[in-house]
């Protein structure tokens, strides 16, 4: 029986981007890449009638941009994994990538076996958080009152969410937090929301991200 493919669609405005994607990730077998677009609008149409499980999103679209076409995506597709590709250009998009609800943020000039990587990583479970992003985002979170409610936030957490969330923030999925850890998947469950909850974050990056910021991982 042929192994089953991971079935991904591109979201690039930038042809040769797109074209690049498109042809590199076909090198592997177990990938296949069932369509790609310059706009999300004709991506969010197309999630309708076709089984997609990855799409790699650029935020730098036309009309609607990444991280609304990603928002509209999990509310309407919560199966569908995204993966934003971002190339950084000014503080407000590194937020705005950290808040987008995606499944991994990677950097334009990523390489494409690291890519495949990421992609097997998501597709897993697992989040994925390029490491010069995390840098960006730690230059931009320097307000006062805020890095002090973090630090309250992160003292508020037992031993053991500590050692969830350092590997959380290594991208690991909660089976392989349970085995690692030698706990149940439902009690690594149980201890990434009660995380999520304490940090006051709506996600698994987000929770990365102060991790990273307190030097947690």
């Amino acid at each position: 029986m042929a192994e089953e493919k991971i079935k991904i669609c591109i979201v690039e405005d930038y042809a040769l981007t797109r074209t690049a994607l498109k042809y590199s990730l076909s090198e592997f077998k177990d990938i296949e890449i069932v369509n790609d677009f310059d706009n999300a609008e004709e991506c969010i149409k197309y999630l309708d009638r076709a089984d997609v499980d990855i799409i790699l999103m650029d935020l730098g679209l036309p009309y609607m941009n990444g991280l609304d076409a990603t928002n509209i995506i999990k509310k309407t597709h919560p199966e569908v994994k995204i993966i934003i590709i971002t190339s950084h250009d000014t503080d407000e998009e590194i937020l705005t990538a950290l808040s987008a609800g995606a499944n991994a943020y990677l950097i334009k000039d990523t390489n494409t076996p690291e890519i495949y990587n990421i992609i097997h990583s998501v597709i897993n479970g697992a989040i994925w958080l390029d490491p010069r992003i995390v840098k960006l985002a730690m230059e931009v979170f320097k307000l006062q009152k805020q890095h002090n409610t973090e630090r309250e936030d992160i003292g508020n957490l037992t031993d053991r969410e500590k050692e969830v969330l350092k590997l959380l923030s290594e991208g690991k999925s909660n089976t392989e937090i349970a085995k690692e850890l030698i706990i149940s998947s439902h009690t690594a469950k149980v201890h990434v929301s009660n995380i999520l909850t304490k940090l006051a974050v709506t996600d698994r990056v987000q929770a990365a991200v102060k991790a990273y910021k307190y030097n947690l991982c």
